[in-house]
């Protein structure tokens, strides 16, 4: 994912930012950024993408040009869509009803026949809480999910599937029951008092609140120590040389143990500990220094290895981790923004909102970052929850999440469509894998307040138009179009704001992406804003789509990809 490495045959290439114009727009679903307007051309002729990068085509004198206006920019190159497993909640394969990594295991010919190419493991570490992230041993297993054994076949076989293992690497703080910590709470003379910090040996105002406002101080005997998220997960000191040198050995122990990279718990955190200096540049900046550290430890061991990064904020926050630290950061703007649409059924600005982040991503990190779009994880409702129940949104929202560059990232059940709001064990249910709730390998840890009836993997499975189905053919679209994971995203303008289209261009290939976000059948006239070379259906989402002189009929509901 950094420059100068190979993740595929043609990462070496360059993405395509582009900037789009029309000549005689007759409108747009976004007229607050209505594209530049530039004058037809007669020298732009020639069908395709020319040396001097534009494209059109004009069928006679009359016709006006479409025009595409192509700016290379260099970003690196996708891996495929990744599936994030809390595998507590996945499947149970001895019976004990926690999931554990044997359960994962037995399940990778799933994951691999949906289409995904990698997993996120949400913690294995051994912890005290049901979601692991206050670890107590950073070099084991947590013993409900299994051995290192356990993980290293698990390594083996998803390899053997073309499936990545990423797993959750939570270093800003460790349990509070960590060795390390217990034995610093015994006083000064501790070998590991500096791996923490206690307000006591640095005179620090433990008056001060923590980022969001919230308490940060806590008591431990007579010592106070800092504890940004809670006070069972005191903050490591990441000033002390040796806390560092060894979150890079564990980061290389697990490495060695065949894993191809981490999700980064709480990157920004590092050292934005209070609201005084959460949004100072020196902060971020300190924080960027530890990454670009730990990112050069791990290269040590894999060369390739993708580091993606839990920086909730905005994208000029999240730029300076993508220099030469973290290949990717989840884009939670987006989530919401495409989480939205589906809702509204309106078709968002998304080539001009990604456009103006990937130009901040790639002059940060020199271009060689990589978007990790998404609509949920472990912290956020469910996408079913949010949007009422309605299957046919959900199935818009997935459509869009997976025509888009980057590396797209599903919490599992969400293709499924399983419910699921706040607090966070509700949306951490196990997995319905069968309609009677009570089969093999079904994880039992907890009730499943939120299931709904059909909503299980052995009924959508069963049901050709399921929202299972969807996912499966959206990522088979993906994973046989290379453009939309690594291609760059241009606006094609469309008079109906229920109606999204992008172009997606990627080298000498490019693909126009339709999707009707609402409930009427509509049809769109794709000459409205000139002559446009793309003649052809390679993909639908639906029957009874359809394409003949330049006038495209979308079902409700439906998504479309045309070629020239």
């Amino acid at each position: 994912m950094r420059r100068g490495r190979k993740r595929h045959a043609r990462a070496a290439l360059a993405w395509l930012l582009l900037t789009v114009a029309f000549g005689l727009l007759i409108g747009c679903s976004d007229e607050a950024n209505p594209p530049a307007v530039l004058p037809p051309d007669s020298a732009d002729s020639a069908a395709g993408i020319t040396d001097d990068g534009v494209l059109g085509e004009a069928n006679d004198a009359a016709a006006k040009p479409f025009v595409i206006k192509t700016a290379q920019t260099r970003m690196g190159a996708s891996t495929g869509a990744f599936y994030e497993i809390f595998v507590r909640s996945f499947y149970d394969s001895d019976g004990d009803g926690i999931g554990d990594l044997q359960g994962v295991i037995d399940k990778l010919d799933y994951v691999a026949d949906l289409g995904f190419k990698g997993i996120w493991l949400m913690p294995i570490q051994p912890s005290p809480s049901y979601h692991g992230y206050d670890v107590t041993d950073y070099y084991d297993i947590n013993p409900d999910y299994g051995t290192l054994d356990d993980l290293r076949r698990l390594t083996e076989e998803a390899h053997k599937r073309g499936i990545k293992i990423v797993m959750d690497l939570v270093v800003n703080h460790t349990s509070r029951e960590h060795p390390w910590f217990l034995d610093a709470a015994g006083g000064t003379g501790s070998k590991y008092r500096n791996w923490y910090v206690w307000a006591e040996d640095r005179n620090l105002d433990t008056g001060e609140a923590g980022p969001w406002g919230q308490q940060v101080w806590h008591k431990r005997g007579d010592s106070t120590y800092l504890g940004v998220f809670w006070e069972g997960m005191p903050d490591l000191n990441f000033d002390e040389p040796a806390v560092r040198r060894e979150l890079i050995k564990i980061g290389q122990f697990w490495l060695n143990q065949g894993v191809d990279g981490f999700r980064l718990d709480a990157a920004k955190h590092i050292y934005g500990d209070f609201a005084s200096s959460a949004a100072d540049p020196k902060t971020s900046e300190r924080n960027v220094e530890w990454w670009q550290q730990f990112r050069s430890g791990m290269e040590e061991v894999n060369a390739d290895v993708y580091l993606i990064g839990e920086v909730w904020d905005a994208p000029h926050v999240v730029a300076p981790y993508l220099d030469r630290a973290l290949d990717s950061g989840f884009n939670f703007d987006l989530a919401s923004l495409l989480i939205g649409a589906a809702r509204m059924e309106r078709a968002p600005d998304l080539a001009g909102v990604l456009n103006r982040m990937y130009e901040t991503y790639g002059t940060r990190s020199g271009g060689s970052f990589v978007d990790a779009p998404f609509l949920s994880n472990h912290d956020q409702n469910r996408v079913m929850s949010e949007l009422a129940g309605n299957v046919d949104r959900a199935k818009m929202a997935a459509s869009l999440l997976l025509t888009l560059p980057g590396n797209p990232f599903v919490y599992y059940g969400e293709e499924i469509g399983m419910h699921g709001a706040k607090p966070d064990e509700r949306i951490r249910e196990p997995m319905p894998w069968s309609a009677s709730g009570d089969a093999e390998g079904e994880a039992n840890w907890e009730p499943s307040y939120h299931r709904q009836p059909g909503v299980s993997v052995e009924e959508q499975l069963a049901d050709p138009d399921s929202l299972l189905n969807h996912y499966k053919t959206m990522l088979k679209w993906r994973n046989e179009e290379p453009l939309l994971g690594d291609g760059g995203i241009a606006a094609f303008p469309i008079a109906n704001s229920g109606v999204a289209g992008f172009i997606r261009v990627w080298d000498d290939d490019m693909a126009l992406v339709v999707h009707n976000m609402t409930g009427d059948a509509q049809v769109v006239d794709l000459q409205a804003n000139g002559t446009v070379p793309f003649a052809r259906i390679a993909e639908r989402s639906k029957e009874g789509t359809s394409l003949a002189d330049g006038k495209l009929e979308l079902p409700p509901y439906s998504s479309v990809l045309l070629k020239p």
